[in-house]
């Protein structure tokens, strides 16, 4: 039997692979793609999932829609994160921004050295604020807006983003909360103006391919994707920052 206690596996290629009573207790996984996999005869136990769920069978039963509807049952204001029109986009946004605010003054009574400490090897809360920035920056100001280098120097890329030439990912870097903060409202302020002027039909057009090697790809994107990505990554970002914030808070 191969030994791979401890072993680090990044950016490998598992395509097609075959595990076959192997041991995988204590496994971590962090931006993997799972598509078209198969698990027959195992134990799951202990196990905790966080990411997009579609068509994911367990003993028979699609699993998918039935997370979904206990998230929403949970979060109500969670299914006017997929709007279909420009007004429900502007709701959305603006739901975010109030929920967002209410997070940053929970975040404001803490002492500021936590808001630099990851629970869990999670980001702390500036990298998240810093990453909801990239968000921003890639999927708006450069898909949407046309910008073929939008970053600010304290733009956060996620982990398993390959290094590219021109996007900022700098880690050891301490900002200040105001000095997110304010980084944040200025890219906030920017989506919200955006969509204060979308209509119906701008939502379903395509963007313009936008030359560079950076994030999103030099090709084209619906309106509705891109900014459905932003409204997603603002959703559960702040999800994570609150559950990480109680932990924070604790005595």
């Amino acid at each position: 039997m191969s030994d791979f206690v401890g072993a680090r596996f990044e950016r490998a290629d598992f395509t097609g692979a075959r595990f076959v009573a192997c041991d995988l207790n204590d496994l971590e996984m962090r931006g993997v793609d799972l598509f078209r996999v198969r698990i027959r005869g195992a134990t799951l136990s202990d196990v905790d999932i966080s990411g997009e769920i579609g068509r994911v069978t367990v003993n028979g039963v699609e699993i998918g829609p039935l997370v979904e509807a206990e998230l929403n049952r949970r979060h109500p204001e969670r299914a006017l994160m997929r709007p279909a029109d420009a007004a429900g986009f502007r709701e959305a946004w603006a739901l975010l921004e109030r929920l967002w605010a209410g997070t940053v003054d929970r975040a404001r009574g803490l002492d500021p050295a936590l808001l630099h400490e990851s629970v869990g090897g999670e980001w702390s809360f500036v990298e998240t604020l810093r990453h909801l920035v990239f968000a921003t920056d890639a999927w708006v100001r450069r898909a949407i807006l046309g910008d073929p280098a939008p970053w600010d120097p304290l733009d956060l890329p996620w982990d398993e983003m390959a290094e590219t030439p021109g996007v900022p990912r700098d880690r050891a870097v301490r900002p200040s909360l105001d000095e997110v903060v304010a980084l944040r409202a200025d890219r906030v302020a920017g989506v919200r103006d955006f969509l204060a002027s979308l209509t119906d039909e701008g939502l379903q057009a395509e963007t313009v391919p936008v030359a560079g090697d950076a994030w999103p790809p030099a090709r084209s994107f619906p309106v509705r994707e891109c900014l459905l990505t932003v409204v997603n990554e603002e959703w559960e970002h702040r999800l994570y920052a609150e559950r990480d914030l109680a932990v924070l808070s604790e005595p």
